[in-house]
């Protein structure tokens, strides 16, 4: 199990390397950048002490390089102009857009993402697990014919609409503010015992909507491939000798079904983040979607692809949780060609 580990998280250098010079090659498409549009601007507006500023800000962070010297500054191999260190080394860049470092710039934003991601997994966890094992062994009764209704209802209702029908039934149910993550008066503030009390009333709201369609969908995996379990031959042979019927399905089919409701969760991440972004914006969250949607729009290069490593970095890390919970869940998936002989 411990090679098995280590396996796993040398995989994880290469990938991260990968996806960052994805980042950088997709950021970089669209023509130009922040600051050279700027500087056109306010070339044509003769605003010459805005313009040496945003000339001295394209030499200092080496946006007047090569590409590929662009890239290994940004990542960190390679010594940036007046000290800009790079990612490997935590220095994650400068705002243009805001004039400031992207670490000023993104403030509680990462936390709130990582807060609202994690309870959105545990939730649909929670929630999908009983359900599925339920409706699985109680095939065609009127509960699973009522839950499964209600999973059809959860798939096809689009994200945007349900978190505006519960901002208004939390509003009018409970007095929560209307959008973000905490009340206005705890906006830009220190985190306190009050903060937080703030957040916990209004995260079920985005962690609803955020998960209902992964729990709809998890529900039908684990329903599915555990009565595909149920249905064969060493599940019959454990009922006539007489296993007690709770004890035969946790030890031999729920077990052997967890395989696919466990990898998702390296899928459940990405689907996450994803709806998360509308979500934000609906919500008015103080997340990183809008921040990432409207850095990418204004071309915010350092800004953006901050945000898009963290992102892959959650994505890459679920992955390896889902990979290693795997391995110490099903013998065959860390031993590999050993099983098999």
């Amino acid at each position: 199990m411990f090679t098995y580990f280590i396996h796993r998280v040398l995989i994880m250098i290469p990938t991260l390397l990968a996806i960052s010079v994805l980042i950088f090659i997709i950021i970089q498409l669209p023509p130009g950048d922040y600051l050279s549009n700027q500087i056109l601007e306010l070339k044509s507006q003769g605003d010459t002490a805005a313009l040496a500023k945003a000339e001295f800000l394209r030499h200092q962070y080496g946006l007047d390089r090569p590409l590929i010297e662009q890239y290994a500054i940004w990542l960190g191999v390679w010594s940036g102009p007046n000290g800009f260190s790079g990612l490997l080394q935590g220095d994650l860049g400068y705002s243009f857009e805001f004039d400031l470092p992207v670490t000023e710039v993104v403030g509680d934003r990462l936390l709130l993402s990582f807060i609202v991601s994690f309870a959105t997994i545990i939730f649909t966890w929670v929630v999908s697990f009983p359900i599925g094992v339920y409706s699985a062994t109680h095939q065609y009764s009127i509960g699973d014919h009522s839950l499964t209704f209600l999973g059809f209802i959860g798939l096809a209702t689009p994200n945007f609409l349900l978190a505006l029908v519960l901002i208004y039934f939390a509003n009018i149910t409970f007095g929560t503010s209307i959008g973000g993550l905490m009340d206005p008066q705890y906006l830009d503030q220190p985190w306190s015992w009050g903060k937080f009390v703030s957040v916990l009333e209004h995260l079920w709201i985005p962690v609803i909507v955020i998960g209902t369609s992964g729990t709809a969908g998890m529900i039908r995996r684990l329903r599915a491939n555990l009565l595909d379990e149920l249905q064969k031959q060493y599940v019959v042979t454990g009922r006539a000798k007489g296993l007690p019927p709770l004890r035969l399905l946790i030890k031999y089919p729920l077990r052997v079904s967890l395989n696919p409701f466990i990898s998702d969760i390296g899928n459940l991440l990405p689907q996450v983040i994803s709806g998360a972004a509308i979500v934000s914006v609906v919500l008015s969250l103080p997340t990183t979607g809008p921040m990432l949607v409207h850095a990418l729009q204004s071309q915010d290069q350092y800004l953006a692809g901050s945000f898009l490593m963290f992102l892959s970095f959650l994505t890459v890390i679920g992955m390896f949780l889902s990979d290693v919970a795997l391995a110490g869940l099903d013998p065959r998936i860390r031993l590999g060609e050993q099983a098999v002989r």
